[in-house]
């Protein structure tokens, strides 16, 4: 994922907080008018089981969004970005099978490999949740 939000958010409310942030460091030079095109967000499933967030606002030059998924664009997307925008309506917009899940440190899938132990062990405790 791009440098401009690595941290992972307990909540999507803190993840576009974080991403409003780190869009304005690196993109704004004093305008007030500060315009995005696209907002791509990534759910992650940790190892202990906490739920993480990142979100990503991006404008028509940035790069691709790395592993998150584009969720909202154009108008829309400006619209969270200028906080306009209900969490409840996102959190439903929420594609579960988009999910990613952590199965080793740092490393995150939409699935555990079912061909290792300890992918069969993840999966087994995916599908007790």
């Amino acid at each position: 994922m791009s440098d401009q939000n690595e941290e992972f958010c307990f909540t999507l409310e803190e993840a576009i907080d974080a991403a409003r942030e780190a869009f304005l460091d690196s993109h704004a030079q004093g305008s007030s008018d500060t315009s995005v095109e696209q907002l791509s967000v990534q759910k992650y499933i940790m190892q202990n089981g906490d739920e993480m967030w990142r979100a990503l606002f991006l404008s028509d030059d940035d790069d691709d969004p790395g592993d998150a998924i584009p969720m909202l664009s154009g108008v829309a997307a400006q619209s969270v970005f200028d906080g306009d925008y209900e969490i409840g309506e996102l959190l439903q917009e929420w594609q579960e099978e988009n999910t990613l899940h952590e199965w080793d440190d740092g490393e995150f899938q939409t699935e555990p490999p079912l061909d290792t132990e300890e992918g069969q062990t993840a999966a087994d405790e995916w599908d007790e949740r």
